[in-house]
């Protein structure tokens, strides 16, 4: 297997400008993953390096996904290719490459973006019958930086509709259910879906997702991927992306942008460009103190938890410290936090999000009135009313910041470089078409909502605006992928992406999806 030289290395993870110093990640060209893109290596960094090195044009590297997307159309993981204008960017770089001009850090590379992140060129859909043909007037901060360094955008996903749930089963017509590659009959998490599904079934090593209460960190856990939700905190400077008002909005307060990827090390490249900041390189575990709060690993999937558990004894062996210890009150705290803010600030968000992104002609009740997932009527009836307006203030003044000092306090007491727990409870579970999220039931017990058994782990986090992390943990004996979480304090996602690199080093990534 070619490996690539140090020139490789040094020209893959060049900075914005020549001003900026990114340190050298150990990029090699990968093996082909099982059913990837032929002849396209399957990371991030491996893709930019051949195409720099002339072993790989920019047209081959679209093409190649391009046709990996038909291929893989039976997930309904995308909802608009974006073919002639991918390929007419993917000339540029060629011509680039050919007239020996110097390249932007991402040069080439195809990704996807999840269809409610803003885009001039392509619809914005959110996944839903009204803004079907929305055609925002610029696009995302975050996703322009991706653009301005050379990566190619070659479609937009599918998501849960509006982004309101975890299972990115989606009524819309023009949508669909996505399916997850390692069993078509499984939901892939959301409401990322289907970025998480295209990353998984090598159609683009990398691209884009947000997340409000996990729906970067969820697909990435159920499709053997990984999924990076940003520190938010109060925003303002504890805010790193910045995308405001350039997303179908659920909440100001909990959403991010987020990317994702088949590794870590993709994930991190895109953070890099994105935050204009040094790429992150692995840390020594050793000596690492790691905190494990034990409601998060209760109540797990007996197969589930035997693959957790095996990730943390490598951990261990690897010289982790892990540290019992919980969050008293936590699951309390979060639930007088979590649905008073995402099913109050859309009243004000989305009108807010249309009116900034030049979408005439649609409200919030022309959106409500024209969804079609069951499960996201109903949290629309409850915005429409305004259910739980009364109880925003509290939520915001007293118990949001509560839930804060609780990790803070936790984190700080503690003396803990993160926290691991299981990103879900459970693996995939299977598409419920009708209700698009019913009930599942854990190891034979009493059948428990899908969207809050699966959201139970990463909501807390999200409400209190600190990073997390899920990534690759192992399989499970049926042939699912787990994925294992690192939360951290607000603004250590550097931290978070550094260890994360280290544990990808020890536990490895997934297997290619042979699709039951």
């Amino acid at each position: 297997m070619h490996k690539a030289s140090r020139r490789d290395l040094l020209t893959a993870v060049l900075g914005l400008t020549a001003a900026q110093a990114f340190p050298v990640l150990p990029l090699t060209r990968s093996a082909l993953a099982q059913g990837g893109a032929a002849g396209v290596p399957q990371t991030a960094a491996g893709i930019i390096a051949d195409i720099r090195e002339k072993r790989l044009t920019a047209t081959d590297a679209v093409k190649a996904s391009l046709a990996r997307a038909e291929a893989m159309k039976h997930l309904n993981a995308i909802i608009t290719l974006n073919a002639a204008g991918a390929l007419a960017a993917a000339k540029k770089i060629d011509d680039m490459v050919a007239a020996g001009q110097p390249l932007p850090p991402l040069a080439g590379l195809p990704i996807l973006v999840k269809d409610n992140i803003n885009m001039a060129d392509l619809p914005t859909t959110g996944g839903t019958e009204a803004l079907r043909n929305a055609r925002p007037k610029a696009n995302a901060p975050s996703l322009q930086k991706l653009i301005d360094a050379g990566a190619i955008v070659i479609g937009k996903t599918n998501l849960h509709e509006l982004a309101f749930g975890i299972t990115s089963t989606n009524a819309a017509s023009f949508a669909g259910h996505v399916k997850n590659p390692y069993d078509t009959t499984r939901i892939p998490g959301g409401s990322s879906g289907g970025t998480a599904a295209a990353v998984a079934a090598g159609i683009v090593t990398a691209g884009l997702g947000s997340d409000t209460g996990g729906s970067t960190r969820i697909p990435a856990a159920l499709t053997g991927t990984v999924g990076l939700r940003p520190s938010v905190g109060n925003g303002g400077a504890e805010r790193r992306y910045n995308d405001a008002n350039a997303v179908v909005p659920i909440s100001r307060t909990r959403d991010t942008v987020g990317p994702m990827g088949r590794t870590v090390a993709d994930v991190a490249l895109l953070d890099a460009v994105i935050t204009g900041s040094p790429v992150a390189t692995p840390a020594a575990l050793k000596g690492k103190r790691i905190g494990i709060p034990l409601s998060f690993w209760s109540g797990l999937d007996p197969e589930l938890e035997a693959v957790a558990k095996t990730a943390r004894g490598k951990l261990e062996t690897a010289g982790v410290v892990f540290v019992d210890g919980d969050l008293p009150g936590l699951a309390d705290l979060n639930a007088k936090v979590s649905f008073p803010v995402a099913l109050h600030e859309p009243v004000e968000d989305i009108p807010a999000y249309l009116k900034a992104s030049g979408i005439d002609g649609v409200s919030l009740e022309d959106i409500a009135g024209k969804i079609k997932s069951p499960d996201v009527q109903g949290a629309f009836g409850a915005i429409l009313k305004d259910a739980f307006g009364k109880d925003y203030p509290d939520a915001m003044k007293v118990h949001r910041p509560a839930l804060q000092k609780l990790y803070a306090d936790y984190f700080k007491a503690n003396n803990l470089d993160a926290m691991l727990f299981p990103t879900t409870p459970a693996p995939a579970v299977p598409i419920d078409a009708e209700k698009g999220s019913g009930e599942m039931s854990i190891a034979g017990g009493k059948p428990a909502p899908t969207f809050f058994t699966m959201i139970r782990n990463t909501d807390p986090g999200s409400n209190a605006g600190i990073p997390g992390l899920s990534l690759f943990a192992g399989m499970t004996k049926s042939g699912l992928p787990v994925g294992i979480e690192i939360d951290g304090p607000v603004g250590s996602d550097p931290a978070l992406l550094a260890l994360g690199l280290a544990m990808e080093a020890l536990l490895g990534t997934a297997p290619a999806p042979v699709a039951k």
